[in-house]
């Protein structure tokens, strides 16, 4: 195949994804290597790919790729989530646009419409992984609401309800009046927002007394049902046993007294509204009130809100505020702050709200999740650490899971009402297995499946995605299948922290309940992308890029080194898209660098250079240190490490080094043995990069050579770890920094690289005088000598040898390299004699540290040699 002069990524990538599909290496099925398996996060069928997608799944297909070049055999399954709330809010409002409204339609008509939906745009996320060069099992794609992983959710349920676990109760639940259900504690985020409180007065029935009340919701007093003082309030000894009248509407309600109201809140009088309130509930329950539900579904207002009735609660709160104005019944309004519990997925302004729900008893069941986390065995390791407070705060303070939702699109409960009673229901798997549970229990044997109605509500989505690493493999339904047995427990688990309780406590719970065994090894916890500005990357700020854009831009290979460059561990990502084009960068030098060789003529007769020899030997030692690296930060999930210390070796070592040691000069040839020792040392840098740029990567690797499907790059075998020489690593070191300081003298001289010099060694450290012949070759050197005294010329230092380049005065301008030694003399000594009056203040001397000192001396000490070597210089020239 003929080398492109460019590197063009557009041409390269999908041709390389059809042929890794085409040959099937992706799949995976159990044989006798060891297994290595991910669950992808499942991305919501919704979505689109985003930043944080990329970030995620990057690190997942770099661990992947890496699993598969070391043997095992890689499993990752991909997949998306039904997200009940936000998929049902995209259905409803595409059939609004056609003029079909939700209540209009049976619910299996709705579904067929939501799973039209799904058909649709439900794959587009994955589709653009592909883009991303994401090596999951495709033919393993599962989705949370297919019939198989549906059977295993109502499997599960029935089981928990049967345990005892399950429960329907008449609850204060979180309500979203939006998407119309209710949401779990966890997905409510409470925002501190700027409002008012409204200073109310109440008459007292029978009297001229009043009494003021101070609340944020106004529009609530029409579901007020007492008034409650502090029994050891002063103020209020008059108010005891009496009752009040609630404004507009009327009602007397009794003034209660509990020690629950605070006496500095306020005006130490508190309307008690039980429907509306979950510390309002309480005291209701305790004192019997009447319960005033004055919500639709909706939170606009229904008939007990009078002529507010029908409209909405933010609205009737301005209204109903001037209202009381006008009749006076409003005292003051002060600006106040609160925090409001607002909806994670639709953003509106959490109701609280009566209802039956159905919850899970959590607290027994987190025993063994918390355990696995924080106990002494740590079964199941965080990455970073720092989240384990996290996981312990929520896991030692869980409360009972609320996990019905008032929605169709999710599975449906398996609960069946024979009845009118709140208790006249069965649970079971089918209608079929209900109706016999039903005849049973109520000893009617008249009754059909006509005689049973299923409850409407839908299951939580998490309750279905908890079990995503035993479900994809049907561990549910048959737990001792072979690929649930040779999958499970999976590996590594990549998710961001902000769903650490929503799914990842919840996935090891149901492991520990459902298989008695974790259901992954490792959690690594991603940080959020944010932009240069700190500032989150969302749709509404405007500041997240288009990623298909990106890939366009960059190429795959770019964009996925610049995510993982800026990416460490647990922390916060400042995306930069300089990283992405850094990586467009990297891809072109190591594109260029293949060209370079395979530029070279060969010839089979010539002898291998005695530099090349030593080079080779060199980057042998070195490509082996930097494996031990490597393995040792994907040890501690430290990718971005990782990926540096590759991007080190081949940019310095590969490139700038080892290249420049080995090749031919202009217009020779390269000898036979040294050039496949490059070839295999370009293969081995390919091997380490693959995971992390596998486009490109593969390219260079069927150029190399003409390869079969069984040879190509993304199923090779990752180099092995040796013991390696580290004193020649040390030694090279030394000798690059000889080359270094040739190359400056050069520079600052002007002397051209096409004429020789000659270099002067005062040597007491022989480190690199196995490496003369490759600084000769590096920087056109054409004798090194050692020699026991200075040298006049130009001169520079490496540790405690001295080297001299003599300077011919045909070369160089005398008079400007006089002006800038004087210039560089001048400084070096204003410099020395700032150290010296410091040493020679004895308040200094006796006072500062004694490793202060000896800095300061050994400054003292450098600047005289620096000094000494000027002047030896000036010399040469005058």
């Amino acid at each position: 195949m003929a080398i492109p002069s460019k590197y063009d990524a557009s041409k390269v990538e999908d041709k390389w994804y059809d042929y890794w599909m085409k040959n099937n290496y992706f799949h995976s099925t159990p044989d006798e290597r060891e297994p290595y398996t991910i669950v992808i996060p499942p991305p919501n069928v919704t979505g689109v790919l985003h930043m944080g997608h990329m970030l995620n799944n990057t690190i997942q297909d770099v661990l992947i790729r890496r699993a598969r070049l070391l043997g095992k055999n890689a499993c990752w399954v991909p997949g998306t989530d039904h997200a009940s709330i936000a998929t049902e809010a995209k259905v409803v409002a595409k059939l609004k646009e056609q003029g079909i409204s939700k209540s209009d339609l049976t619910r299996e008509e709705f579904l067929k419409h939501a799973f039209d939906w799904k058909d649709e745009y439900g794959g587009i996320i994955l589709e653009q992984l592909r883009k991303l060069g994401a090596s999951c099992d495709w033919e393993r794609t599962a989705f949370t609401m297919d019939p198989e992983m549906s059977e295993s959710v109502i499997k599960v349920f029935v089981d928990l309800y049967n345990k005892g676990l399950i429960y329907r109760g008449y609850r204060m639940v979180n309500w979203d009046p939006e998407a119309k259900t209710t949401l779990s504690d966890e997905e409510v985020i409470h925002e501190e927002r700027q409002g008012n409180l409204y200073y109310l007065e109440y008459k007292i029935e029978d009297s001229t007394d009043t009494l003021t009340i101070a609340t944020t919701r106004p529009e609530t007093i029409f579901g007020d049902t007492a008034i409650c003082i502090n029994p050891n309030d002063e103020r209020f000894t008059h108010l005891k046993g009496k009752k009040a009248i609630v404004p507009l509407c009327n009602r007397v309600i009794p003034i209660i007294e509990d020690e629950y109201v605070d006496l500095e809140f306020g005006t130490g009088c508190l309307k008690v509204t039980p429907a509306h309130d979950e510390n309002d509930k309480n005291l209701g329950d305790k004192h019997n009130l009447e319960v005033i539900d004055i919500f639709n579904e909706d939170a606009s207002l229904n008939s007990f809100g009078l002529h507010y009735q029908g409209k909405d609660r933010f609205v009737v709160r301005k209204e109903v505020a001037k209202e009381l104005e006008e009749k006076g019944i409003l005292v003051k309004t002060e600006v106040h702050t609160n925090k409001v519990g607002t909806s994670e997925r639709t953003k509106a302004v959490i109701e609280p709200r009566l209802s039956d729900q159905w919850f899970l008893k959590m607290t027994d069941l987190a025993k063994p999740a918390i355990d696995a986390v924080l106990g002494n065995d740590n079964e199941i390791n965080l990455v970073p650490k720092k989240f384990e407070n996290t996981y312990r705060h929520w896991m030692e303070n869980v409360r009972d899971w609320n996990i019905s939702r008032q929605l169709w699109w999710g599975q449906q409960i398996p609960a069946y009402f024979y009845g009118d009673g709140k208790e006249d229901f069965v649970v079971e798997e089918n209608i079929e297995k209900a109706l016999e549970l039903a005849k049973l229990k109520t000893n009617n044997q008249k009754l059909s499946t006509k005689d049973l109605r299923q409850d409407e509500d839908a299951l939580d989505t998490w309750f279905s995605s908890w079990l995503w690493p035993m479900s994809v493999f049907d561990g549910i339904r048959n737990p001792e299948n072979e690929e649930i047995k040779y999958y499970y427990p999976t590996n590594d688990l990549v998710t961001g922290p902000d769903i650490l309780f929503f799914w990842v406590a919840r996935m090891i719970v149901a492991g520990y309940e459902y298989k008695d065994q974790k259901p992954f090894e490792n959690v690594y916890l991603t940080g959020l992308v944010r932009d240069k500005q700190r500032r989150k990357m969302s749709k509404s700020l405007g500041n997240s890029p288009d990623a298909l854009k990106l890939i366009e831009e960059f190429g795959a290979d770019g964009v996925r080194v610049g995510l993982l460059l800026s990416a460490p561990a647990g922390n916060d990502i400042l995306f930069d898209e300089d990283l992405c084009q850094q990586g467009k960068g990297f891809a072109n030098k190591i594109w260029n660098a293949f060209r370079l060789i395979k530029g070279w003529e060969i010839d089979e007769n010539l002898a291998q250079p005695e530099t090349a020899k030593i080079g080779l030997a060199w980057y042998e030692a070195k490509f082996q240190k930097a494996l031990a690296e490597i393995e040792d930060h994907f040890s501690k999930y430290r990718l971005s490490d990782a990926l540096m210390t590759i991007y080190k070796l081949i940019m310095d070592d590969f490139s700038s080094w080892l290249l420049e040691i080995v090749k031919p000069a202009y217009q020779q040839p390269i000898d036979k043995k040294t050039f496949d020792a490059i070839i295999e040392v370009l293969e081995n840098n390919l091997k380490v990069l693959h995971p992390f740029m596998p486009f490109l990567t593969e390219e260079i690797w069927q150029h190399i050579t003409e390869r079969t499907s069984d040879e190509a790059l993304i199923i090779a075998k990752y180099p092995e770890k040796k013991a390696f020489d580290a004193a020649i690593i040390s030694n090279f070191d030394f000798a690059t920094g000889v080359v270094s300081g040739i190359r400056t003298i050069r520079k600052e001289k002007n002397i051209s690289f096409k004429d020789a010099v000659e270099l002067f060694v005062v040597d007491n450290d022989r480190a690199t005088k196995e490496f003369d012949e490759v600084i000769q070759k590096l920087t056109n050197t054409a004798t090194i000598n050692y020699v026991s005294d200075k040298v006049d010329g130009a001169s520079f230092r490496v540790k405690s040898n001295e080297y001299f380049v003599p300077i011919s005065a045909a070369n160089i301008d005398v008079e400007a390299e006089l002006k800038k030694l004087n210039a560089e003399l001048k400084r070096a000594e204003g410099f020395l004699f700032g150290i010296q009056k410091k040493l020679s203040n004895e308040r200094f001397v006796s006072n500062a540290p004694e490793k202060v000192i000896e800095l300061e001396r050994k400054k003292e000490a450098d600047t005289l040699a620096k000094i000494e070597t000027i002047k030896s210089s000036l010399n040469s020239l005058q």
